[in-house]
């Protein structure tokens, strides 16, 4: 899953500013053939108020076969289901295919064959996003529905996705639900797995560093990812508050993936949860550096063509194609 960020700090819902604990994740489908997940941004951020536009609507992410974009903050409240599961759920859209219309809510002309390989990818992006927010919010597959599921509990109004669409392709909500509860078994991402030289984040719910320990500044939870730069000491784990902790001797800056000294702190491996490695800046993403990874192969994996690694170079200000696992580099979008 490659996530970038981009807030729509034009649309109402984006300045009114209203905070959530989110209880849920409910997904959507755009009802819109062809417009993907970064086309969103400039439908949407706009004012209702300034009469830029018609609608007061505003997502959580869009998710389409190749990426996801987020375009509010996760813990910010929505405008997404026309009901009280704004206040409680993360809005998820699906980007639809191009290739068919609608008449009324129903898919005109829509071949679920040729669109098979779409729908599989889009599929698998989605499920990796609910993924990375239930971890993040201490979540599972039991709390993520979609909008129809939504109406019938009366918390979302009279919308059919995504079951006009799924079923075409042999799924539904409870094979959805099932496909995000194996992803969270196989616990790729757990704290776990956390060692030198991984990028992490703060769970949402953490507090402190460690039982007992002094309040995380909003900061170091909102503005940066942290790099795990030692897992034990003299030879053994730490154990701080009873609980096991890695140390946090980076911080990249969420806004641009620049890589500066960190706080420098032992924190409760279990308020962590691993990132991927491509994130985003305002116009360009970050990714880390894995062994074996060379400029050409990054920009063949990223950018299409291992012919654009002097794209990468410039943008990173490297005089030789010399790059090391964990260094983190601005990719241009």
């Amino acid at each position: 899953m490659k996530l970038f960020t981009k807030y729509m700090t034009r649309n109402d819902c984006y300045a009114a500013g209203r905070k959530i604990t989110p209880k849920g994740i409910m997904v959507h489908s755009t009802a819109t053939p062809g417009v993907t997940a970064a086309d969103w941004f400039s439908r949407w951020n706009k004012s209702y108020k300034a009469g830029e536009t018609n609608r007061q609507v505003c997502v959580h992410a869009f998710v389409d076969d190749k990426e996801v974009w987020q375009y509010l903050p996760w813990n910010h409240r929505g405008w997404h289901c026309g009901g009280s599961g704004n206040d409680t759920h993360i809005g998820v859209e699906i980007c639809e295919p191009a290739g068919f219309s609608y008449s009324g809510g129903t898919m005109v002309g829509y071949d679920a064959k040729k669109q098979e390989g779409y729908f599989r990818k889009v599929w698998q992006n989605a499920v990796e996003l609910c993924v990375m927010l239930c971890r993040k919010y201490g979540l599972d597959e039991n709390d993520i529905i979609c909008h129809s599921e939504g109406y019938r509990l009366g918390i979302a109004s009279n919308h059919s996705d995504v079951m006009h669409w799924f079923p075409k392709h042999g799924e539904n909500m409870d094979t959805f639900r099932a496909a995000v509860k194996r992803a969270l078994e196989k616990d790729t991402n757990d704290s776990a797995e956390i060692g030198i030289g991984d990028l992490v984040e703060f769970k949402d719910s953490a507090g402190s560093y460690y039982p007992g320990s002094a309040a995380i500044p909003s900061w170091v939870k909102t503005d940066y990812y942290h790099r795990v730069t030692q897992t034990v000491s003299g030879g053994k784990p730490v154990v701080k508050g009873g609980k096991v902790c890695v140390l946090l001797g980076k911080k990249v800056r969420k806004s641009c993936g620049s890589e500066i000294a960190g706080i420098n702190t032992w924190v409760d491996k279990d308020v962590l949860v691993k990132v991927d490695g491509n994130q985003t800046g305002g116009t360009y993403s970050i990714y880390s550096v894995a062994k074996g990874d060379s400029l050409w192969s990054i920009a063949q994996k990223l950018l299409g063509s291992g012919a654009r690694y002097p794209e990468i170079m410039s943008l990173n200000g490297l005089s030789s194609t010399a790059i090391y696992p964990g260094q983190v580099l601005k990719i241009p979008k």
